[in-house]
Order: structure tokens, then C-alpha cells, then sequence
């Protein structure tokens, strides 16, 4: 893909939990917040005032990197996040959904 047809295309949504949502194409990575060099980002995001706290006070399962630099904390499995993702992308390319709600 080309650097500007990125920008040029529809952007495609993801639910995190709770009513947030993000945009799928800038999603660099999700990981789980239990390792100490990730509560070190988070922390240090915390600090640039880069860090979204989208939890609603719930228990942190997942940490969402993004290309722009901040980091989104998500009470939902970074699993399930990306299930999400895999299953709007089948929706835009015609394929048949899963059966698995997701």
C-alpha cells in the first residue's frame, strides 16, 4: 500500500469495551499489561500525557499501541480486540462472518 492511499481510505472502526472505539488501521500493537516493560510505557505515557484510560474503572486487560504514539488501556482481551479487527475485515472483503460472537 501506498504511504497516501492510507489516509485516503474509509477509516475502520474497532470496539475496545464500554463504548470506545479506535481506529483499526492505527493500531500498532496490543499486548497484556502484566509484564514490567509495559508498565514501564504505561507509565512513561502516563507521564507524556499520551496515555487514554478507556477501562471505565475496570481491571486493565489490554495495552493498545498506537501509531501516533499514544497508548489506550482497554478492560477488554487483547484477543477479543483483535478478533474484532480479523472480523471487520472479513465483513469488507464479502467473506461469510463467523459464527463465534464476538
Amino acid at each position: 500500500m501506498r504511504p497516501a492511499a492510507r489516509w485516503t481510505m474509509k477509516p475502520r472502526m474497532v470496539s475496545i469495551g464500554f463504548g470506545n472505539i479506535v481506529q483499526a488501521n492505527r493500531i500498532v500493537a496490543m499486548v497484556s499489561p502484566d509484564s514490567a516493560p509495559v508498565r514501564r510505557i504505561v507509565a512513561d505515557a502516563r507521564d507524556r500525557g499520551m496515555l487514554i484510560d478507556a477501562t471505565q474503572g475496570r481491571r486493565t486487560r489490554a495495552v493498545i499501541i498506537t501509531d501516533s504514539g499514544h497508548i489506550i488501556l482497554s478492560a477488554v482481551h487483547p484477543e477479543t480486540v483483535a478478533a474484532r479487527v480479523e472480523a471487520d475485515e472479513d465483513a469488507d472483503e464479502g467473506k461469510p462472518e463467523s459464527r463465534r460472537r464476538v
